[in-house]
């Protein structure tokens, strides 16, 4: 519930060049002593405006952990640092989800499939809730591809205390 009012509050925020800026700083602090996460903070900072939220996102680097774990967390000292990011993350999924819904097949039903390894605890926490809603902190990456999810959600023999799930969602665009 708070990650949805602080999104609420971000996309009514006008971000300037200097958020980015601090954002930027903070980066470099945080990764002081690791040269890739260095190199990737300086090609954000130089090509941020070149290339959509979601390919930022999901480019293999630390802007989709740094944002999954204070959204799970709940670290609203970086959830605030990355408002600007939320924002255009968010403006840039909402063009996206309008230009795959506003066509024929819109009245589609959509699956999309999110492979995940969760703590045994987590696991028995959630299979209580079946049937009912599941709610999420983060920004949940999806494929169509049952393969390449599964991919995601290694099984337990690389660690007994986790389990690998698949989830299945059905994604009804009206």
């Amino acid at each position: 519930m708070y990650t949805q009012i602080l999104k609420e509050i971000f996309l009514t925020i006008n971000f300037e060049d200097k958020h980015f800026t601090e954002f930027i700083t903070y980066c470099r602090e945080a990764f002081l002593e690791n040269e890739n996460e260095l190199q990737n903070i300086e090609k954000l900072e130089r090509d941020y405006h070149d290339h959509i939220p979601i390919w930022w996102y999901t480019y293999q680097y630390f802007l989709y952990s740094m944002l999954n774990q204070a959204l799970r967390l709940m670290d609203v000292d970086i959830i605030v640092r990355m408002g600007f990011f939320i924002k255009d993350l968010h403006h840039a999924i909402q063009r996206l989800h309008s230009g795959q819904f506003d066509t024929p097949q819109s009245g589609t039903i959509l699956t999309v499939y999110r492979g995940q390894c969760l703590s045994k605890q987590d696991f028995t926490e959630m299979t209580k809730t079946k049937g009912g809603l599941l709610s999420f902190n983060n920004f949940l990456s999806t494929s169509r591809n049952r393969d390449v999810s599964l991919l995601f959600a290694p099984q337990a023999a690389t660690n007994p205390d986790r389990i690998g799930i698949l989830f299945i969602i059905s994604i009804n665009p009206t």
